[in-house]
Protein backbone atom coordinates (compact mmCIF):
# COMPACT_ATOMS: atom_id res chain seq x y z
CA UNK A 1 0.00 0.00 0.00
CA UNK A 2 2.05 2.99 -1.13
CA UNK A 3 -0.56 5.52 -2.22
CA UNK A 4 -4.16 6.22 -0.33
CA UNK A 5 -7.05 8.53 -0.72
CA UNK A 6 -8.81 9.65 2.61
CA UNK A 7 -12.49 10.98 2.33
CA UNK A 8 -13.49 12.26 5.75
CA UNK A 9 -16.49 14.31 7.10
CA UNK A 10 -17.45 15.46 10.95
CA UNK A 11 -18.67 18.47 12.92
CA UNK A 12 -16.00 21.16 12.29
CA UNK A 13 -13.67 21.51 14.43
CA UNK A 14 -9.93 22.96 15.37
CA UNK A 15 -7.01 21.27 14.31
CA UNK A 16 -8.54 18.79 12.29
CA UNK A 17 -6.12 19.39 9.40
CA UNK A 18 -3.07 19.49 11.58
CA UNK A 19 -3.91 15.85 13.16
CA UNK A 20 -4.82 14.35 9.19
CA UNK A 21 -1.19 15.40 8.15
CA UNK A 22 0.34 15.00 11.49
CA UNK A 23 -0.60 11.70 11.26
CA UNK A 24 0.42 11.01 7.76
CA UNK A 25 3.77 12.52 7.97
CA UNK A 26 4.70 10.19 11.46
CA UNK A 27 3.84 7.09 8.79
CA UNK A 28 6.56 9.02 6.83
CA UNK A 29 3.81 9.72 4.07
CA UNK A 30 4.26 12.46 1.61
CA UNK A 31 0.90 14.51 0.98
CA UNK A 32 0.31 15.17 -2.86
CA UNK A 33 -3.02 16.58 -2.66
CA UNK A 34 -5.39 18.33 0.09
CA UNK A 35 -8.57 20.15 -0.34
CA UNK A 36 -11.50 20.65 2.25
CA UNK A 37 -14.71 22.63 2.47
CA UNK A 38 -17.05 23.46 5.18
CA UNK A 39 -20.64 23.70 4.83
CA UNK A 40 -20.91 26.44 7.51
CA UNK A 41 -25.25 26.23 7.55
CA UNK A 42 -24.40 22.81 9.35
CA UNK A 43 -21.32 23.47 10.54
CA UNK A 44 -20.05 19.87 8.62
CA UNK A 45 -16.18 19.83 8.09
CA UNK A 46 -15.45 17.96 4.82
CA UNK A 47 -11.88 16.98 3.41
CA UNK A 48 -10.20 14.74 0.57
CA UNK A 49 -6.60 14.08 0.94
CA UNK A 50 -4.26 11.75 -1.37
CA UNK A 51 -0.83 10.76 -0.37
CA UNK A 52 1.96 8.67 -1.37
CA UNK A 53 4.53 6.45 0.77
CA UNK A 54 8.23 5.84 -0.66
CA UNK A 55 7.99 2.87 1.79
CA UNK A 56 4.42 0.62 2.59
CA UNK A 57 2.88 2.37 6.37
CA UNK A 58 1.63 -1.48 6.77
CA UNK A 59 -1.54 -3.20 5.21
CA UNK A 60 -4.73 -1.49 4.75
CA UNK A 61 -6.06 -3.06 7.54
CA UNK A 62 -3.83 -1.82 9.92
CA UNK A 63 -3.60 1.47 8.87
CA UNK A 64 -7.26 1.96 8.98
CA UNK A 65 -7.52 0.76 12.50
CA UNK A 66 -4.91 2.98 13.80
CA UNK A 67 -6.15 5.71 11.92
CA UNK A 68 -9.72 4.88 13.30
CA UNK A 69 -8.12 4.80 17.13
CA UNK A 70 -6.23 8.12 16.91
CA UNK A 71 -7.93 10.39 14.64
CA UNK A 72 -11.49 9.05 13.25
CA UNK A 73 -12.88 8.69 16.99
CA UNK A 74 -11.73 11.60 18.48
CA UNK A 75 -13.26 14.02 16.15
CA UNK A 76 -16.56 11.65 15.24
CA UNK A 77 -15.27 11.10 11.45
CA UNK A 78 -17.30 9.43 8.55
CA UNK A 79 -14.33 8.31 6.89
CA UNK A 80 -13.46 6.08 3.59
CA UNK A 81 -9.88 4.66 3.10
CA UNK A 82 -9.10 3.85 -0.83
CA UNK A 83 -5.15 2.09 -1.68
CA UNK A 84 -4.20 1.90 -5.19
CA UNK A 85 -4.12 -1.77 -4.97
CA UNK A 86 -7.21 -2.62 -6.83
CA UNK A 87 -9.03 -0.88 -9.62
CA UNK A 88 -12.60 -0.70 -8.74
CA UNK A 89 -15.33 -2.88 -10.87
CA UNK A 90 -17.95 -0.66 -12.68
CA UNK A 91 -21.04 -2.67 -14.06
CA UNK A 92 -22.78 -0.81 -17.17
CA UNK A 93 -26.69 -1.58 -17.29
CA UNK A 94 -27.58 -0.30 -20.74
CA UNK A 95 -30.67 -0.57 -22.61
CA UNK A 96 -31.13 -0.10 -26.62
CA UNK A 97 -29.68 3.45 -26.70
CA UNK A 98 -25.69 2.99 -27.65
CA UNK A 99 -24.27 6.66 -27.28
CA UNK A 100 -23.58 6.85 -23.50
CA UNK A 101 -22.24 2.98 -24.12
CA UNK A 102 -19.72 3.85 -26.67
CA UNK A 103 -18.19 6.52 -25.09
CA UNK A 104 -17.52 4.84 -22.02
CA UNK A 105 -16.06 1.76 -23.54
CA UNK A 106 -13.87 3.93 -25.89
CA UNK A 107 -12.96 5.64 -23.00
CA UNK A 108 -12.19 2.77 -21.30
CA UNK A 109 -10.34 0.63 -24.33
CA UNK A 110 -8.08 3.87 -24.43
CA UNK A 111 -6.95 3.25 -20.59
CA UNK A 112 -9.01 6.25 -19.55
CA UNK A 113 -11.14 4.88 -17.00
CA UNK A 114 -9.64 3.43 -14.44
CA UNK A 115 -11.62 0.82 -13.47
CA UNK A 116 -12.99 -2.72 -14.73
CA UNK A 117 -16.39 -3.56 -16.11
CA UNK A 118 -16.36 -7.31 -15.62
CA UNK A 119 -19.49 -7.72 -17.71
CA UNK A 120 -22.31 -5.43 -19.36
CA UNK A 121 -26.50 -5.94 -18.25
CA UNK A 122 -29.36 -5.09 -20.53
CA UNK A 123 -32.89 -6.07 -20.70
CA UNK A 124 -32.63 -5.92 -24.14
CA UNK A 125 -30.57 -7.70 -26.63
CA UNK A 126 -29.68 -4.83 -29.32
CA UNK A 127 -26.49 -3.80 -27.72
CA UNK A 128 -24.49 -6.92 -27.38
CA UNK A 129 -22.74 -6.30 -30.66
CA UNK A 130 -21.27 -3.53 -29.08
CA UNK A 131 -19.67 -5.32 -26.13
CA UNK A 132 -18.66 -7.99 -28.62
CA UNK A 133 -16.35 -5.31 -30.35
CA UNK A 134 -15.21 -4.92 -27.01
CA UNK A 135 -14.61 -7.99 -26.01
CA UNK A 136 -16.62 -8.22 -22.52
CA UNK A 137 -19.38 -10.35 -21.61
CA UNK A 138 -23.03 -9.01 -22.02
CA UNK A 139 -25.96 -10.73 -20.24
CA UNK A 140 -29.09 -10.10 -21.49
CA UNK A 141 -31.92 -10.08 -18.29
CA UNK A 142 -35.16 -9.61 -19.61
CA UNK A 143 -37.55 -7.58 -17.68
CA UNK A 144 -41.01 -7.47 -17.61
CA UNK A 145 -43.60 -6.50 -14.66
CA UNK A 146 -44.31 -10.08 -13.97
CA UNK A 147 -40.67 -11.14 -13.45
CA UNK A 148 -38.39 -7.92 -11.95
CA UNK A 149 -37.78 -9.35 -9.03
CA UNK A 150 -36.59 -12.46 -10.38
CA UNK A 151 -34.65 -10.65 -12.97
CA UNK A 152 -33.06 -8.52 -10.22
CA UNK A 153 -31.97 -11.24 -8.41
CA UNK A 154 -30.03 -12.68 -11.65
CA UNK A 155 -28.69 -8.85 -11.26
CA UNK A 156 -27.38 -9.46 -8.08
CA UNK A 157 -25.72 -12.31 -7.79
CA UNK A 158 -24.06 -11.47 -11.36
CA UNK A 159 -22.78 -7.98 -9.19
CA UNK A 160 -21.45 -9.65 -6.20
CA UNK A 161 -20.25 -12.66 -7.78
CA UNK A 162 -17.77 -10.10 -9.98
CA UNK A 163 -17.55 -7.97 -6.75
CA UNK A 164 -18.89 -5.28 -8.53
CA UNK A 165 -18.05 -1.71 -6.57
CA UNK A 166 -20.89 0.33 -8.73
CA UNK A 167 -22.59 0.33 -11.04
CA UNK A 168 -23.41 3.01 -14.06
CA UNK A 169 -26.73 3.27 -15.63
CA UNK A 170 -25.90 4.56 -19.27
CA UNK A 171 -29.17 4.84 -20.56
CA UNK A 172 -30.49 1.75 -18.60
CA UNK A 173 -34.91 2.46 -19.90
CA UNK A 174 -35.79 0.50 -15.95
CA UNK A 175 -36.11 2.19 -12.49
CA UNK A 176 -33.98 0.41 -10.33
CA UNK A 177 -35.89 -1.18 -7.28
CA UNK A 178 -34.58 -0.27 -3.61
CA UNK A 179 -33.73 -3.72 -3.32
CA UNK A 180 -30.57 -3.05 -5.56
CA UNK A 181 -30.18 0.87 -4.63
CA UNK A 182 -29.86 -0.78 -0.91
CA UNK A 183 -26.47 -3.00 -2.24
CA UNK A 184 -25.33 -0.17 -3.58
CA UNK A 185 -25.96 3.37 -2.08
CA UNK A 186 -24.34 6.17 -3.62
CA UNK A 187 -22.87 3.97 -5.87
CA UNK A 188 -25.19 3.67 -9.08
CA UNK A 189 -24.68 6.40 -11.39
CA UNK A 190 -27.57 7.50 -13.75
CA UNK A 191 -27.43 10.24 -16.74
CA UNK A 192 -30.42 12.16 -17.92
CA UNK A 193 -31.83 15.19 -19.96
CA UNK A 194 -32.22 18.34 -18.11
CA UNK A 195 -36.18 18.87 -19.25
CA UNK A 196 -37.09 17.14 -15.86
CA UNK A 197 -39.82 18.09 -14.37
CA UNK A 198 -41.00 20.86 -17.48
CA UNK A 199 -41.18 18.50 -20.21
CA UNK A 200 -41.71 14.55 -18.82
CA UNK A 201 -42.69 11.69 -20.90
CA UNK A 202 -41.26 9.33 -23.65
CA UNK A 203 -40.68 12.76 -26.03
CA UNK A 204 -39.62 15.37 -24.42
CA UNK A 205 -37.14 17.16 -27.02
CA UNK A 206 -40.44 17.65 -29.33
CA UNK A 207 -41.91 18.71 -26.10
CA UNK A 208 -38.90 21.26 -25.93
CA UNK A 209 -39.40 22.64 -29.09
CA UNK A 210 -42.82 23.48 -28.78
CA UNK A 211 -42.02 25.52 -26.22
CA UNK A 212 -39.03 27.26 -28.06
CA UNK A 213 -36.35 26.74 -25.20
CA UNK A 214 -32.85 28.00 -25.50
CA UNK A 215 -31.39 25.74 -23.30
CA UNK A 216 -31.04 21.86 -23.13
CA UNK A 217 -28.70 20.15 -20.66
CA UNK A 218 -27.94 16.73 -19.54
CA UNK A 219 -27.70 15.76 -15.32
CA UNK A 220 -25.82 12.69 -14.19
CA UNK A 221 -26.65 11.72 -10.12
CA UNK A 222 -26.26 8.85 -7.84
CA UNK A 223 -29.70 6.92 -7.83
CA UNK A 224 -31.83 6.90 -4.40
CA UNK A 225 -35.70 5.95 -4.35
CA UNK A 226 -36.96 9.14 -4.93
CA UNK A 227 -36.93 9.16 -8.84
CA UNK A 228 -34.54 11.42 -10.92
CA UNK A 229 -33.69 13.52 -7.38
CA UNK A 230 -30.72 11.78 -6.25
CA UNK A 231 -27.57 13.72 -5.12
CA UNK A 232 -25.89 15.36 -8.29
CA UNK A 233 -22.70 14.75 -9.54
CA UNK A 234 -22.08 16.92 -12.66
CA UNK A 235 -24.20 18.54 -15.39
CA UNK A 236 -23.83 20.76 -18.73
CA UNK A 237 -25.69 22.65 -21.02
CA UNK A 238 -25.65 23.52 -24.83
CA UNK A 239 -27.81 26.69 -26.44
CA UNK A 240 -29.73 26.20 -29.12
CA UNK A 241 -32.03 28.71 -31.17
CA UNK A 242 -35.23 28.42 -33.50
CA UNK A 243 -32.65 27.86 -36.15
CA UNK A 244 -32.28 24.08 -34.30
CA UNK A 245 -34.75 21.11 -35.44
CA UNK A 246 -35.72 18.57 -32.90
CA UNK A 247 -33.15 15.92 -34.61
CA UNK A 248 -30.31 18.99 -33.86
CA UNK A 249 -31.82 19.16 -29.80
CA UNK A 250 -31.91 15.45 -29.68
CA UNK A 251 -27.99 15.01 -31.18
CA UNK A 252 -26.91 18.26 -28.53
CA UNK A 253 -28.30 16.27 -25.95
CA UNK A 254 -26.73 12.83 -26.66
CA UNK A 255 -23.74 14.24 -27.14
CA UNK A 256 -24.29 16.25 -23.70
CA UNK A 257 -25.63 12.86 -21.89
CA UNK A 258 -22.31 10.49 -22.91
CA UNK A 259 -19.57 13.91 -21.69
CA UNK A 260 -21.45 14.34 -18.38
CA UNK A 261 -21.85 10.91 -17.88
CA UNK A 262 -18.32 10.77 -18.30
CA UNK A 263 -17.14 13.30 -15.95
CA UNK A 264 -19.19 11.97 -13.48
CA UNK A 265 -17.78 8.33 -13.65
CA UNK A 266 -14.00 9.93 -13.77
CA UNK A 267 -14.91 11.89 -10.43
CA UNK A 268 -16.42 8.57 -9.08
CA UNK A 269 -13.65 6.39 -10.16
CA UNK A 270 -10.99 9.45 -8.71
CA UNK A 271 -13.02 9.43 -5.18
CA UNK A 272 -13.61 13.19 -5.44
CA UNK A 273 -17.27 12.88 -4.48
CA UNK A 274 -18.87 13.04 -1.09
CA UNK A 275 -22.53 12.51 -0.80
CA UNK A 276 -24.51 14.91 2.17
CA UNK A 277 -28.29 15.69 2.53
CA UNK A 278 -28.66 14.81 -0.70
CA UNK A 279 -25.89 16.81 -2.44
CA UNK A 280 -22.29 16.52 -3.08
CA UNK A 281 -19.13 17.69 -2.37
CA UNK A 282 -17.12 17.40 -5.62
CA UNK A 283 -13.22 18.20 -5.27
CA UNK A 284 -11.13 19.40 -8.28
Amino acid sequence: MNNITLLISCKDAEGIIASVTRFIFEKNGNIVYIDQHVDAEHGIFFMRLESQFAISPGTPEAFRSEFAENIASRYGMTWELYTDRKKPGMALFVSRYDHCLYDLLGRYNSGELHTEIPFIISNHNDLRSVADRFDIPFHHIPVTRDNKEQAESEQLRLLQEAGVDFIVLARYMQIVSPRIIDHYPGRIINIHHSFLPAFPGARPYHSAFRRGVKIIGATSHYVTEELDAGPIIEQDIARVTHTHSINDMVMKGRDLEKIVLARAVKLHISRKVMVYNNKTIVFS
